[in-house]
């Protein structure tokens, strides 16, 4: 049996740290090599990062809820060649700005809308990434892609310095620096994104995040795997399954089960499936042509 931990622990990732300087650090805490994480964030944001331990891992390709939520804070009459404050001014404008007139171009942003893809970001064109060609001053045609802004809400504004703060709710691969720069581009005044904090990602927010800090706290008192959540948590749009004693053995051996004698009928496409005992074994589909539930992927210790 392996003492790897399987769960998520949901970090508040710390601003000037990237996703990965998290896992390094994490790996340090808590002297366990096998770590991945969801949704990389850039080293300026902060929020939720969901950070998966041994067996969980295995779960970042198979995520159904893609969608993420900000809290942007972006500041009009100023563009910069990263869209974000932290980058080189390229233009300023002292046009005023209202409330009505920023509320009045904010629906173009919302729904199914084209984004183009920011210089500055890891984007690939011709098998290079944009963010090195634009490093080296080279900036190249890319073309928009298709995104979903289920929510853009103006949590408040002040004309005078012309600072506004919003709640986005986006698809993944929404570049939320690229809306606020298009939002001040729709003005024709210009914006930049000041700060940005993912306040959910993966179906956790920042209720179930802790500190780097509170993470070596925890594990100074050999407490830090009792924070881990359960994998199961991401899947809990999906139907259960419970299996018998019988069908248990058999699942782990990679039987497919017959649909038919399952306790939970008309069970279709992916779900989740447990034990006799209740323990969370993994993810399956139930095929209705061929009336059998396959195995999609284990997370538990079969050893």
């Amino acid at each position: 049996m392996t003492d790897i931990p399987c769960g998520i622990l949901c970090i508040n990732k710390p601003q000037n740290f990237t996703s990965f300087d998290v896992i390094a650090k994490l790996r340090g805490i808590s002297r366990t090599r096998k770590l991945g994480h969801s949704g990389t964030l850039d080293p300026m944001a902060t929020g939720v990062l969901p950070v998966f331990f041994g067996a969980a891992t295995k779960a970042t390709d198979l995520l159904p809820n893609s969608d993420k939520c900000y809290k942007v804070s972006f500041r009009l009459g100023l563009t910069t060649d990263t869209q974000d404050i932290w980058g080189k001014e390229l233009t300023r404008s002292d046009k005023p700005v209202s409330l009505e007139m920023l509320e009045e171009v904010l629906p173009r942003f919302r729904g199914e809308i084209l984004q183009l893809p920011p210089m500055y970001s890891a984007v690939s064109v011709n098998g290079q990434r944009l963010y090195d060609l634009a490093r080296k001053g080279i900036e190249v045609e890319r073309e928009a892609r298709p995104i979903t802004v289920r929510e853009l809400t103006l949590l408040s504004y002040d004309p005078e310095n012309r600072v506004a703060e919003a709640i986005v709710r986006c698809s993944k691969g929404t570049y939320i620096r690229t809306i606020c720069h298009d939002i001040g581009k729709a003005l024709g005044v210009g914006g930049v994104m000041t700060a940005l904090c993912r306040v959910e990602a993966a179906g956790f927010s920042l209720d179930d995040c802790i500190t780097l800090e509170e993470a070596q706290a925890l594990a100074d008192e050999g407490k830090l795997f009792e924070k881990l959540l359960p994998v199961e948590r991401m899947f809990l749009e999906f139907p259960a399954c419970h299996l018998n004693e019988i069908q248990t053995r058999m699942f782990l051996n990679g039987v497919r089960l017959d649909l038919g004698r399952l306790r939970e009928r008309d069970l279709e496409g992916r779900v989740r499936v447990y034990s006799s005992d209740d323990t969370f074994l993994g993810l399956a589909d139930a095929d209705t042509e061929t009336k059998e539930l396959k195995l999609k992927k284990f997370f538990i210790d079969r050893s």
